[in-house]
């Protein structure tokens, strides 16, 4: 059984961001637009924000277009001196800029505390990090002209964000006292890896030699690959396929996105069709619109390999553009080094797959290569949604980190890479909002 594959697509997403250069080049908005413009092609739409009232006075709410950026800035009357940067995540190929307020009941409650916040649409969307990164530090330079120089910033932001966040701790060390990055891609080019293994993987296993991918894929062979692998009809709350091969096809999933783990068979329900959505891309294109060029399943290992032996028998993919791939310039799909020089407090959700559980474990084990794991605490939230967090998780891990980089108190978090550990029944209790036990996908976790 053994098919021919000579290119991976990998399209992304609609939680994270994307766009579009070549290998080397750093695109960067030509000189001769104006920087209170968007560049060619691009509009905005960054509608009034109404002031929150903070012990009956009204914040000051600053809007504009800064270096190609829409932005808002948020200062409340009582302002600290400080500032927290946040990082949206992906926009998708739409072409108008927007901009997004600090979520999860995060900005008012960084108002009310007395920080004053900035969040940039960002110059360009699609899965573009570069411009994320790029933005978010003039907004911060922008902030300093127009309000003040705060004595410190923090940042914060989800999913496309928390590579964003990543990134943006190495490349401006000095800049950020701390960061929060949630449902993050910290493991960088590995989201597109496991986008590539998926496909490739399910391909192999129903015997459908379908790559390069037909017009069609989705509506004709992806049929066709759920049956053969007993995939029609699970459901979170009956989530096990037919055959042993599908069988074999879910226990791949959840080793390559993090390992057993509490909800994992549900999470695998919950994500299988849409996972198989995630498969074109734009040859030719940028980066960002045909991110599955520095994709790559050369070396991964397959567990389990039975009753059929997929490392023997899968297609193996060289990334198409290695020199994106292995750069350590700022581009539209940057590396994270996993060198952060300030506190790092993450949550992930344990049923994630789109932006899975295992991006924890990569950057757990890139900060430790660099003896820098000790800035970084991760915690697992018992839900299946991407970015499905309570207000009650995000501001009680915002609380920690400032309590962090004040004091020198180390926060608790989860131990991401013991797999005993992850795999025990009670894991991701502990930083679970037990009160938000009834909402969203949380009921298919058994209680805590």
């Amino acid at each position: 059984m053994r098919r021919r594959i000579t290119a991976v697509t990998a399209a992304v997403l609609s939680a994270l961001a994307l766009t579009i250069e070549p290998a080397t080049a750093a695109p960067r908005p030509p000189d001769r637009v104006p920087g209170d413009q968007p560049l060619p092609g691009y509009t905005i739409d960054n509608p009034p924000l109404e002031p929150l009232p903070v012990n009956g006075r009204p914040t000051r709410v600053l809007q504009g277009v800064h270096e190609h950026a829409a932005y808002t800035i948020e200062v409340p009357p009582n302002w600290n001196g400080q500032l927290v940067m946040w990082a949206h995540g992906y926009r998708g190929a739409t072409r108008v800029l927007t901009v997004d307020p600090p979520g999860f009941g995060l900005r008012r409650h960084l108002v009310e505390q007395g920080y004053a916040w900035a969040a940039s649409s960002y110059y360009a969307n699609d899965y573009d990090v570069q411009a994320g990164v790029l933005s978010t530090r003039a907004l911060a330079s922008h902030f300093a002209e127009t309000v003040g120089r705060p004595s410190k910033t923090f940042i914060a932001g989800v999913s496309m964000g928390g590579h964003i966040i990543a990134r943006s701790i190495e490349e401006y060390p000095g800049l950020y006292a701390g960061a929060l990055p949630m449902c993050g891609v910290l493991g960088d080019h590995e989201l597109f890896d496991f986008f590539l293994d998926y496909q490739v993987v399910a391909q192999d296993l129903a015997d459908t030699g379908s790559y390069p991918l037909p017009p069609d894929y989705v509506e004709t062979v992806v049929p066709q690959i759920q049956r053969r692998l007993g995939l029609d009809g699970l459901t979170p709350t009956a989530p096990e396929p037919a055959n042993g091969l599908g069988r074999q096809f879910r226990d791949i999933v959840i080793d390559r996105t993090g390992g057993a783990r509490p909800g994992a068979a549900a999470a695998f329900a919950y994500w299988k069709d849409y996972l198989f959505g995630l498969s074109s891309s734009t040859p030719g294109g940028t980066l960002a619109q045909d991110p599955a060029r520095i994709a790559t399943n050369v070396k991964t290992v397959y567990r389990p390999s039975t009753p059929v032996d997929v490392n023997r028998t899968v297609q193996r993919v060289k990334p198409r553009d290695p020199g994106s791939r292995n750069t350590a310039r700022l581009t539209q799909i940057p590396a994270v080094r996993g060198k952060p020089s300030v506190p790092v407090v993450s949550l992930h959700n344990l049923g994630d797959l789109f932006v899975p559980f295992s991006m924890e474990q990569r950057y757990k084990e890139d900060t430790a290569r660099h003896h820098r794991d000790g800035l970084v605490v991760q915690r697992a939230i018992r839900s299946i949604g991407h970015c499905e967090f309570s207000p009650d998780e995000v501001i009680t891990a915002w609380n920690d980190l400032v309590r962090w980089e004040r004091d020198g108190t180390r926060p608790a978090g989860d131990d991401v890479l013991d797999r005993r550990a992850v795999a025990a029944p009670d894991y991701g209790c502990r930083f679970t909002d037990p009160t938000a036990r009834s909402t969203g996908t949380r009921p298919l976790f058994p209680a805590c």
